[in-house]
């Protein structure tokens, strides 16, 4: 009986919470169409062409850092201090 009340309360607290996701996620959806719309009313009424939010970025200098991968960054040294030593024993059990 216990286990079915509060399986029922667990319920509505989950449904509530995506409720309240799915509205927050819808708040700023609108807003942001709002937003933009403004900005395309501005843009009109200014008599500037209507521009599309776009990210833009140079190819040029973007891809050469995809042929230089690691090997380009400088190393750092090994130091021989950080070798942990462990002992050697040897296994049973496993087929080679």
């Amino acid at each position: 009986m216990i286990g079915k009340i509060f399986g029922l309360i667990m319920r509505a607290v989950f449904l509530l919470t995506a409720l309240i996701f799915f509205a927050s996620l819808a708040l700023v959806a609108v807003l942001v169409l709002l937003l933009w719309l403004l900005r395309a009313l501005w843009a009109r009424l200014t008599g500037q062409p209507v521009s599309p939010w776009t990210f833009q970025f140079k190819r040029q200098t973007v891809w050469p850092s995809f042929y230089t991968g690691p090997a380009s960054q400088p190393s750092t040294p090994r130091v021989d201090a950080d070798v942990i030593d462990v002992e050697i024993r040897e296994v049973k059990g496993i087929d080679k």
